[in-house]
């Protein structure tokens, strides 16, 4: 056998370099941590290819909870993260949310709120004269009530945080090669073995798969079904010369989403479920634009009746199929396998939450600073799914 190392981490892309950041960090462990990383471009990860975006409005607690942990950390981040005096700026822009409802979906978004604001979210709810009044741009026809995010709520520059994780991560300690894990060897019920692309084999105390879209791939190797499959989602950009400044990230209840970029906006929408196959392309399709995306943002901002599309990209939601939530914590017969997988389009916002959960599992044994046992791969097999009702 090869090298061995305390934690084998299989993906470099944010969540697994915020593990292993989170474990450098932590004094105590002091453990030899790889990160297996099959392109270090980053260039189609969905990382980089997210709109990078952050919210408190879910209507999981633990999602919430997560979030906000996350604006904490990200606020902080040029400290944290600092490298020789040099501090990653994310960018990162408190612009909010602002979730619309229908008279049918009015209940769901005041019990929503009636958690948020519980655990400390800054989130208001707006009436539709409200809305009219804050946001004169807005057609408010159809719409019984908003949530706005005052604080708390906003995007910053994915591609800056990735590269400010892995960069302090690797000043702690962790190293990262290029190369991938094809195979996984057991030894009495523990991942004993990591079998690399480049024939090598790599001993592992522990091994985090963080495999983003082919995580349910790296699961198998372990004789593991996880529901993990990826799916394709577009970004599309367009001009508007007579938009609305000062908008927040506007999700319409139909699904429908968009915010500013610089002097452009960006938008996109989830495909029905029935035209949501697995894919790993990255090929964009522009008819959910013409066909769903824009007529609803004409409708909703009338300025956008009159826009120019300028670009696109499409990346991959790491998406659980059993509830749209995240899969989190150590496999109830393999112990020293963890997961890091699922987060369907919540990745990158949660990512400092699940790489100090993931830490503290490996390091302590337990969750430490938040509990995140609901979302144990356990609750597969007792068919016990935690509905996500806000996934953009």
């Amino acid at each position: 056998m090869g090298r061995a190392y305390d934690v084998v981490i299989a993906g470099g892309g944010v969540i697994g370099s915020a593990i292993a950041y989170f474990l450098g960090a932590d004094g105590g462990f002091g453990g030899r941590v790889l990160v297996v990383e099959p392109d270090p471009s980053y260039a189609d990860c969905s990382t980089t290819r997210s709109g990078g975006s952050i919210r408190q409005q879910f209507s999981t607690r633990e999602n919430i909870e997560m979030s906000l942990f996350g604006i904490d950390f990200l606020r902080a981040a040029a400290e944290k993260l600092a490298v020789d005096g040099e501090a990653p700026d994310i960018g990162l822009h408190e612009g909010g949310y602002l979730f619309l409802a229908s008279e049918a979906g009015r209940p769901a978004l005041e019990a929503n709120h009636a958690v948020q604001t519980a655990l400390g979210a800054d989130i208001a709810l707006l009436e539709p004269a409200a809305l009219a009044a804050r946001f004169p741009w807005l057609s408010t026809g159809g719409i019984a009530l908003g949530a706005l995010g005052l604080s708390g709520e906003g995007w910053f520059d994915p591609n800056t945080l990735l590269h400010a994780f892995r960069r302090k991560a690797r000043a702690l300690g962790a190293e990262y090669i290029e190369d991938r894990v094809v195979g996984l060897t057991l030894d009495k019920s523990r991942i004993g073995r990591a079998h690399l692309a480049s024939g090598e084999e790599i001993g592992a105390g522990a091994f985090v798969d963080a495999g983003g879209p082919r995580a349910a791939e790296i699961a198998a190797m372990a004789g593991i079904d996880l529901p993990v499959r990826p799916r394709k989602r577009i970004v599309y950009v367009f001009d508007c010369r007579e938009g609305p400044g000062g908008m927040p990230l506007l999700i319409d209840p139909g699904g429908v989403y968009v915010r500013p970029e610089g002097n452009m906006y960006i938008c996109g929408v989830s495909p029905p479920e029935d035209e949501d196959p697995d894919c790993l392309d990255l090929e964009v399709e522009y008819r959910w634009f013409e066909e769903i995306v824009w007529p609803a943002l004409a409708a909703r901002i009338p300025a956008f009746a009159a826009i120019k599309r300028t670009s696109a990209w499409a990346g991959h939601y790491a998406y659980n199929t059993f509830d749209q939530n995240a899969v989190i914590g150590a496999h109830p017969k393999i112990a020293n396998f963890y997961f890091a997988n699922g987060f369907s389009g919540h990745g990158l916002q949660h990512s400092p939450a699940v790489g100090r959960a993931i830490a503290e599992l490996i390091t302590g044994g337990r969750f430490r600073s938040l509990d995140l046992s609901r979302f144990g791969y356990a609750r597969f097999a007792a068919n016990a799914p935690i509905r996500e009702l806000n996934v953009v």
